[in-house]
């Protein structure tokens, strides 16, 4: 126990000496020293120089080793898969994109070796080979259903539906490897670098091309009976089309109102033409009159959405996300909150997301770090059980025990 306190101190302090550690973990000075010397020895801490300016002799600074382990995180959209690579204390080190092939039957054909390509493309320019990292967790829309361990609600994903997807991407990177949905990973990443910090209830939407949310309580993701809490794309709403029996799973509801292309044809109904939701947004913001129009009937249809969900969940906050929310800035929040207001009883806080980057790709390192943490930062365990991540003879030559498996981590640690 403390030599994981100790390591957690670290990771959220970075470089610490042995008394200030000492005093933040409550240990004697021997004791910190034994527990430093112990956790050197295990290849989970190293010096990093010295504090200087003191009088006195001058105290050697500690940090986490953050070679000791390893992490991959893989975002997957139509057009290709994004993959990062990070060492133990979150830092990314290096990431490539592999584009999708011209036709659907190559990428069925091809899943497997474009994710490996993918995260070796990141191993190399991270400077690290084949087969380093110690967890993969790829980011997906839709979810894998629990009991058949198939990807539900991404027709547009071919070749990501195989019941055995995740041991042959396991069997085939050498790693162990989670696949969670994208909506749940950027939630995620907003509870520990964004917004929602502070916060255990909330409901985090998602409008893009595509829209989707989570749902947090007590801190804990609510992922329903067969992982599609959250699809709120699907969900149907007055003025929403809605999917015709045998049509595709993605004709009505929601999505058909708050949508990326949903924006563009609102803007181009009130005479805005642009090609994306961003450039519509933007181009409502600069033009009174339709403009203000674009925006007010955005906010609204977000609003109404929303209030569907608040009735019946209550969370304390809701975050906005995706190109739409975005793009719509804080004029479209404050709009949704005014119609909000009047629709839904419970009175949430609103507040747009504040995580840089892509926080797809920013939740499935966090996941993969809290996993891969609690492994390696356990000095119960053999050193064996430490060293190194599960590995593949085909790609290093070491022996692989593919496991699965998802992880929220505790984002305290």
């Amino acid at each position: 126990m403390n030599d994981r306190a100790a390591l957690d101190l670290l990771l959220s302090h970075g470089p610490l000496t042995r008394t200030r550690l000492g005093e933040l973990t409550g240990l004697s000075k021997p004791t910190a020293s034994q527990l430093l010397g112990r956790l050197e020895s295990a290849g989970l801490v190293r010096t990093t120089g010295n504090v200087t300016g003191r009088p006195g002799p001058s105290a050697q600074l500690y940090e986490v080793n953050p070679g000791a382990a390893h992490v991959a995180a893989l975002t997957v959209d139509p057009e290709g898969i994004t993959a990062a690579v990070a060492d133990l204390t979150g830092r990314v080190l290096g990431e490539h994109r592999v584009a999708a092939p011209a036709t659907a039957e190559d990428v069925r054909d091809r899943t497997a070796e474009l994710v490996v390509r993918a995260v070796d493309g990141a191993l190399a320019a991270a400077g690290l080979r084949p087969g380093a990292p110690h967890r993969t967790v790829i980011g997906t829309p839709g979810a894998l259903d629990p009991h058949t361990g198939a990807l539900r609600y991404a027709p547009h994903l071919p070749g990501w539906h195989s019941r055995t997807l995740r041991a042959e991407l396991a069997e085939a990177l050498g790693t162990p490897v989670a696949i969670e949905n994208d909506v749940n990973l950027a939630a995620l990443a907003e509870r520990y670098d964004g917004t929602a910090r502070d916060t255990g209830d909330y409901v985090f939407l998602w409008a893009d091309e595509g829209v989707g949310a989570a749902v947090v309580i007590g801190g804990t993701l609510l992922r329903g009976a067969t992982g599609g809490a959250g699809e709120v794309g699907y969900m149907p709403l007055p003025g929403a089309p809605l999917a015709p029996r045998g049509g595709p799973s993605d004709a009505g509801g929601f999505q058909l109102l708050v949508g990326s292309p949903a924006v563009v044809e609102l803007a181009r109904a009130h005479g805005l033409g642009a090609a994306t939701a961003g450039e519509a947004l933007r181009l409502a913001a600069a033009t009174p009159g339709p403009g203000d129009a674009v925006l007010a009937e955005l906010g609204r249809r977000l609003a109404t959405g929303l209030a569907a969900i608040v009735a019946v969940v209550d969370p304390e906050l809701i975050v906005l996300s995706g190109e739409v929310c975005q793009a719509g800035g804080e004029r479209l929040r404050e709009l949704v909150e005014a119609e909000l207001t009047g629709l839904a009883l419970p009175r949430p806080g609103l507040r747009l997301s504040t995580v840089e980057g892509s926080p797809i790709l920013s939740g499935a390192l966090h996941t993969a770090l809290a996993a891969t943490r609690d492994a390696v930062f356990d000095t119960t365990a053999g050193p064996g059980l430490r060293s190194g991540a599960p590995v593949h003879p085909a790609r290093t030559g070491g022996v692989h025990s593919p496991s699965g498996g998802n992880s929220w981590g505790n984002p305290q640690q």
